[in-house]
């Protein structure tokens, strides 16, 4: 059986990653804390004022361009195996921010990931790429600063990571990767190709470029900013930057929320009844009866409700501390903090759908899909 520090060390891009010490992975992967540079950040996100972005890797590149009003990009996307959900919501609305902030933005729509590691045909992704897009564009993306693509037709990426393969061995995938089937070395070498492509010519490269992801993603990272020094004679590539948010809780009171456990997450494009349900449903930071909940207060700290409106729904800083305290000190019951929260969420994602309705048709033209 795996040891504490052995489950802290792995951070698998295509497994399960529950982190149960943040500080421990800027000691062990040398990933940066965040927090330092928040001051210098003209307009931070809530995702970065609230902690929920906890490290990068060469943001201050990134930054400085910001604060110059240069030109640089931001770049990251999806999987395409199901309907957003709050994770892909997280990274859709981080990308957002960056091109709001001026960066050039790239989705890349991974379908050959999906092949390799979920098996899922192309002819399948294509038909759920419709929906992620649909839902990206709702969320306010800008097609008009930015570029949506699938990996399988886009031949830059390919072509990127044909060069890529001539500059690693198997056994430095396997140690960045573990031992994994050829075809998702191969999606990884496809990623690099993703990160990197913003900085092509044809797209007035090289520049500073950001992704944002996931802490779970931080080995392409580390991959690609290996393979952009490696290639920097020929492609002038400037190693990538990245920032990472922290992994969420399932609504279950799970490390993480999964696509095995229905009851740990819930789809933009799911019922109001059906997301209603889970969140009565969901695990929270109470206690076992009201009265000690008044006497002794609730745990905000590992309450997925809480966490869902701090992270998403709740834009004012002020009304996230407000409710900590309430239910810190036990004025605010769980049962009336599920009800605030589902209608929060209701609203938001029946606005949501109704949006995402409209731009399906925008999604298939962007994607050249009949």
């Amino acid at each position: 059986m795996a040891n504490v520090e052995d489950k802290k060390s792995v951070l698998d891009p295509w497994g399960t990653t529950v982190v149960e010490d943040y500080d421990h992975l800027y000691e062990e992967f040398g990933i940066q804390k965040f927090k330092p540079l928040l001051p210098e950040i003209p307009n931070p996100s809530m995702y970065m004022r609230r902690g929920v972005i906890f490290g990068h890797r060469d943001f201050d590149r990134v930054l400085e361009t910001m604060k110059q009003g240069g030109d640089f990009a931001v770049m990251s996307g999806i999987k395409p195996t199901g309907e957003f959900h709050l994770g892909t919501l997280m990274t859709a609305r981080e990308i957002i921010y960056f091109q709001q902030q001026g960066a050039k933005a790239f989705y890349a729509i991974a379908d050959i990931e999906a092949y390799e590691d979920n098996k899922l045909p192309f002819e399948e992704t294509e038909k759920i790429a419709v929906g992620n897009v649909a839902d990206l564009l709702a969320l306010g993306f800008d097609p008009k600063n930015g570029y949506i693509y699938r990996q399988y037709t886009e031949h830059r990426v390919r072509n990127l990571a044909v060069h890529f393969g001539a500059g690693v061995t198997l056994a430095t995938m396997k140690a960045i990767y573990g031992e994994r089937h050829i075809g998702l070395y191969l999606s990884a070498l496809v990623q690099a190709g993703d990160i990197l492509m913003p900085q092509l010519k044809y797209f007035d490269g090289p520049k500073p470029t950001v992704v944002p992801v996931g802490v779970d993603q931080d080995a392409h990272l580390r991959l690609t900013r290996d393979l952009a020094n490696k290639f920097r004679r020929k492609f002038k590539f400037v190693a990538p930057s990245s920032t990472y948010h922290k992994i969420l809780k399932g609504l279950d009171g799970s490390p993480k929320m999964s696509k095995r456990n229905p009851m740990s997450y819930f789809t933009l494009n799911e019922s109001s009844k059906s997301i209603a349900k889970k969140i009565s449903n969901a695990f929270t930071g109470g206690r076992a009866t009201v009265e000690e909940q008044k006497r002794l207060g609730g745990v905000p700290e590992i309450c997925p409700i809480y966490e869902i409106e701090m992270c998403h729904f709740v834009e004012d800083d002020d009304d996230v501390v407000e409710v900590y305290n309430c239910c810190k000190c036990g004025s605010l019951l769980c049962g009336e903090h599920k009800a605030r929260t589902k209608k929060i969420i209701l609203k938001f994602v029946e606005d949501h759908q109704r949006k995402r309705e409209k731009l399906v048709d925008k999604a298939r033209e962007i994607l050249g899909i009949k």
